[in-house]
């Protein structure tokens, strides 16, 4: 019989799965630890939730599947062997995935997963310059094996394919001023002044990073046309290094895929020493983020743009207490 899980365990889990980057780090889960059932739940929390920028909800799910992969890893760094499924109960949307946490011996290894336990708190998002470096090809090979293994696919574009994603953020940067209620997610989720030293969620002001004087470099400016002291100007990269993580499908299913791809491929940047930003700017629009997928195959649906690099790993951002996020039945 296995024997009973300790909740100071559980409680650690679930903070590795805290550290999950999301949109606009709304942090939008909730998890459940089925004490005799030895089952952590993981759950939406619709009032984090984003009507403007993510109407579907896609964000949210592939937040919540970044959480879940963070979750996976830190059960097997602690020795043990995490059975996930994904939408166990069709008739509770909310409930996104379940984990079973079995000894080793009742499960397959989980080295693989084990060894990024480490990148997870090193991993942060970086707002800043990245160095003009090529990432070698034995790395972006490895974060594609990475990336297939959870059932994605990351693609390198090639310089026009990335010079058209680039277009097209410009493109969704160009439509927010234009729409008035384009900012609404963006002031509800950032963290000023001294509400940014107190935040247990959203992007503090001091992750911001400097305002683009020069460069492509695809990096939200959260402040809009708010003041923010001290914050400078710097050249970006003129090159970015871009990658466009893709699934099959495009439904709640796929979105919790990719967000394990997701964190997946990160961790494995993180230890390969490069600094990682998300930008889901121009996939916010339905009919932006189909003009992003490959131009020759003109298949699969991208869920994230990510920007790869050599330079500051950027600070770490608030996370919510455990325990407000964990319950223990």
């Amino acid at each position: 019989m296995a024997s009973r899980l300790d909740e100071r365990t559980v409680a650690r889990l679930v903070a590795a799965a805290t550290a999950a980057p999301s949109m606009h780090n709304a942090q939008p889960w909730r998890f459940r630890f089925l004490t005799g059932e030895r089952l952590v739940e993981l759950y939406a929390d619709p009032g984090r939730a984003m009507p403007h920028s993510d109407p579907d909800n896609r964000a949210l799910y592939i937040g919540c599947g970044a959480a879940l992969f963070n979750l996976r890893v830190a059960a097997a760094h602690a020795g043990l062997a995490p059975g996930t499924r994904l939408r166990p109960e069709p008739h509770d949307p909310l409930l996104l995935a379940a984990v079973h946490l079995t000894d080793p011996a009742d499960g397959p290894p989980q080295d693989d997963l084990a060894r990024l336990y480490p990148a997870i708190r090193q991993r942060h998002t970086s707002r800043h310059p990245f160095a003009d470096k090529e990432v070698p090809e034995d790395v972006r090979a490895a974060l594609r094996d990475g990336a297939a293994l959870e059932g994605a696919q990351l693609l390198f574009p090639g310089a026009w394919h990335a010079e058209t994603v680039l277009d097209l953020v410009r493109d969704a940067e160009s439509r927010d001023v234009t729409d008035p209620d384009a900012n609404e997610d963006v002031v509800r989720w950032t963290r000023l002044g001294l509400e940014a030293d107190t935040a247990v969620d959203g992007v503090p002001e001091y992750a911001f990073g400097p305002r683009r004087r020069d460069g492509k470099a695809p990096v939200r400016d959260f402040t809009g046309r708010r003041p923010v002291a001290d914050r400078g100007t710097a050249a970006f990269e003129h090159t970015p290094h871009l990658a466009l993580l893709s699934t099959p499908g495009d439904g709640p299913a796929d979105w919790l895929r990719a967000g394990q791809a997701l964190e997946r491929v990160l961790l494995e940047a993180t230890l390969a020493g490069l600094a990682t930003s998300l930008t889901s700017h121009a996939l916010e629009d339905r009919e932006l983020r189909l003009l992003t997928r490959d131009p020759g195959a003109g298949t699969g649906q991208v869920q994230m743009v990510l920007r790869l690099g050599y330079g500051p790993s950027g600070p770490a951002t608030p996370r919510r207490p455990v325990a407000a996020v964990l319950d223990v039945v």
